[in-house]
């Protein structure tokens, strides 16, 4: 970290900007999401539903990763805190255990044929949902279509199943196209159209687990919303919500391995307001925080409950590139370049994240065992995208794109505006470009601060100019990142289109020649970094609190927190 840890202590004491791309930043002031829908009949009296019914056994464990979630169906879930608890609520045909390694879940054993283009899946006998009504493989091609249905709209319906055969037809409307099959109620079949050399990675999605398709059926797109619909079969069972206040989840009985949980209720309570979590940390009303207010990181720091852990992911910005100006490469870049990632991720950010260098960053293999994507892009180009030592270089370059696209120091340039919402380091970071664009390009930026629940949807939809934007890994391999870009992707937030750059991920992606996928991945990402079709900022952390005393959880270094084995001493 830059030595300005008493300068930053001033800016957050007084609220106050100082400088521009260089300068320090505030701290943001988050707010508190409030309350818009009831539940359970208990819900609505403010009641909290008793743990008794549970048999009282184990551990009550209350947690804050994030306030009320978008959505907490399978099928429409893109973030993190939502999918935190839909991988306690369910559980996939295979699963990613505490060392990140692959292990069988709801199938006890996969056979992949020689071709690479037909997935045999043995399901677990004796499998039930939450409710006691028996799991087939039925339940598996039903969800999967439901995942491929244009009229479901799900964000990662051709990130999963693009190389599904018969995924064209049935993203059309044709859902019977699609190939996945169970000749029995123990075996479900997934026949490929091409090979997919990390399919076994994209089973462990959150996406990916089975749904009930009675209960949606009968409550259409209102399941996810009580108790007695969100039918599931994972680990833990929801036995109530209350907006604005708290999710509570139940062992779940009927988990085929619910002997080994060891809580008996989970209580996600619901904050964005990252004071208010940790005040309740302090209190002992929760067990452990993710959102740390970002002035209390320095007081923090070689505290045994402060934990700062890898996390595979890149926060970036994604510019509308549906929109003029942003319809031009050299805007963007110009936007891009100006940016000091040193300065952001070691000050703005305290040290809490890693300037961006590439796009993909650190974590992710490569096709060689025990290799690493990052190293092997700084191999093949002699370096990095952005040389985060010599900004000044970058300033003197932004310049000069930005008058080549008709703008000299801005003259002309129509006001801009940044969206963003308001936790962590994205309003600080929103305040820094707004002075950084202005002092080195003469470009003028307001900010709109929009709260979560209404956020990921505004920014999916392309009602935006800039927008904060960023993504945590869901397996490793590279694509997961890359594949943002493809056209017509429901993450791709930007609307960004190359014919070409889906060209090379298309056949990155459809090879079962494992090197080469690798080498498309590369060249893919090149086009994207020259394209600037996204500006990446920096790589992300996790920083939390956890109680010392609490044992048996762990963190996945794809954002996720684990606490159905939870312990406390």
């Amino acid at each position: 970290m830059k030595k300005t840890a008493l300068v930053l202590a001033a800016v957050m004491a007084s609220g106050m900007i100082l400088t521009a791309c260089g300068g320090n930043k505030t701290a943001d002031a988050p707010t508190t999401k409030a309350a818009d829908t009831t539940t359970t009949a208990a819900a609505a009296e403010g009641e909290t539903a008793a743990p008794a019914e549970n048999g009282g056994a184990g551990l009550d464990l209350a947690v804050q990763i994030g306030p009320d979630p978008e959505t907490v169906d399978p099928a429409l879930n893109s973030a993190v805190d939502g999918g935190n608890m839909i991988l306690h609520a369910f559980e996939t045909l295979m699963s990613v255990d505490s060392e990140n390694k692959i292990v069988p879940g709801q199938a006890e054993s996969m056979e992949v044929s020689d071709d690479g283009l037909t997935y045999t899946f043995h399901l677990r006998k004796g499998l039930k949902w939450s409710d006691g009504t028996p799991l087939t493989a039925n339940d598996f091609v039903y969800s999967w279509k439901r995942l491929a249905d244009p009229n479901t709209a799900a964000p990662y319906a051709m990130d999963m199943l693009g190389y599904v055969k018969g995924y064209k037809e049935a993203s059309n409307g044709d859902l019977d196209a699609l190939g996945v099959s169970a000749p029995d109620d123990d075996t479900f079949v997934v026949e490929m159209a091409s090979p997919c050399v990390y399919f076994s990675k994209l089973i462990t999605h959150g996406s990916m687990v089975p749904v009930q398709q009675a209960t949606i059926e009968a409550n259409g797109d209102q399941w996810t919303l009580t108790p007695e619909t969100y039918v599931s079969n994972g680990p833990l069972k929801m036995i109530e919500w209350v907006p604005g206040s708290h999710i509570i989840f139940a062992k779940n009985e009927n988990y085929w391995n619910a002997d080994k949980v060891t809580v008996n209720t989970l209580k996600f309570v619901l904050m964005e307001d990252s004071n208010a979590a940790y005040s309740a940390y302090q209190t002992g009303e929760v067990s452990m925080i993710k959102d740390v207010p970002t002035e209390e990181v320095p007081s923090l720091r070689g505290n045994e409950d402060f934990h700062v852990d890898p996390l595979m992911g890149t926060y970036y910005i994604s510019f509308q590139t549906e929109k003029e100006p942003f319809n031009n490469p050299d805007v963007r870049m110009a936007l891009s370049l100006a940016i000091d990632r040193d300065y952001v991720a070691n000050t703005v950010m305290q040290g809490t994240y890693s300037p961006a260098t590439n796009f993909v960053g650190p974590g992710l293999s490569d096709a060689e065992d025990g290799s690493s994507f990052e190293e092997v892009t700084r191999k093949n180009n002699g370096g990095d995208f952005f040389n985060v030592a010599d900004h000044d270089a970058d300033i003197a370059k932004a310049k000069e794109l930005l008058a080549n696209a008709g703008y000299p120091d801005g003259a002309g340039f129509p006001t801009i505006e940044y969206m963003t919402n308001d936790a962590g380091y994205h309003k600080p970071l929103a305040e820094y470009l707004q002075s950084c664009w202005k002092e080195a390009l003469g470009v003028n930026m307001d900010i709109k601060v929009v709260e979560w629940s209404t956020f990921t949807p505004t920014r999916r939809a392309g009602d935006f100019q800039v927008a904060r934007n960023g993504w945590v890994y869901d397996y490793d391999d590279p694509s997961n990142m890359l594949n943002l870009m493809i056209s017509g992707g429901g993450n791709n937030d930007g609307k960004y289109s190359n014919p070409e750059v889906d060209k090379m991920l298309n056949d990155a992606n459809s090879t079962a020649d494992v090197a080469e996928h690798y080498a498309k991945l590369h060249e893919a990402e090149n086009m994207i970094l020259a394209d600037a079709a996204m500006a990446p900022i920096a790589y992300y952390n996790d920083f939390y609190l956890q109680d010392p005393k609490l044992k048996g959880t762990w963190h996945s270094p794809y954002g996720y927190w684990f606490f159905q084995y939870a312990t406390m001493d």
